[in-house]
């Protein structure tokens, strides 16, 4: 059975989240509201409609960040990367040293401001690159010059 990778993600993350959540969300809250403001003829059902609308997706996207980290985990050890992540459906990554062939770090300007980067394993798997996000970009940084040390020590051709 598999236990839960030890590793959250870093504090910081739920405020970048945040924010990148909220620049989605405003916009389309607001234009909820101005929708209804120049295009109706203001019947209140529908504005408590909208404003229901535009109170929920602001609501999620200032609930949201903090179940999703407490949901994303991450591990290193000495033969595999292993993350578990998802909301309704969790997935679990499994990747062996083996079949690493290369490790990335990723910060964009969010994140960068946070002091945050993201780790990205790619493997030979039909199913894709493993993402550990939201790092300190230090420990990122430690993360992938491991990785790749460890990737070089390990016998065979990642395939």
């Amino acid at each position: 059975m598999l236990r839960p990778p030890r590793n959250r993600v870093d504090r910081r993350a739920v405020r970048v989240w945040t924010i990148e959540l909220l620049f989605l969300t405003v916009p389309v809250a607001a234009g909820a509201v101005a929708a209804y403001w120049i295009f109706t003829s203001h019947p209140v059902w529908l504005g408590v409609l909208t404003g229901g609308f535009a109170v929920l997706i602001l609501g999620l996207a200032l609930a949201a960040p903090h179940a999703y980290r407490r949901l994303n985990r991450w591990e290193v050890t000495d033969e595999a990367v292993y993350t578990r992540t998802g909301w309704f459906t969790h997935v679990w990554r499994v990747a062996p040293m083996s079949r690493i062939q290369t490790v990335d770090t990723e910060r964009g300007p969010v994140k960068r401001l946070f002091g945050l980067a993201d780790v990205t394993v790619t493997t030979a798997s039909s199913a894709g690159a493993i993402k550990i996000e939201a790092l300190d970009h230090e420990l990122a940084a430690e993360l992938a010059e491991r990785l790749t040390a460890m990737t070089q020590a390990t016998p065979g051709d990642a395939t």
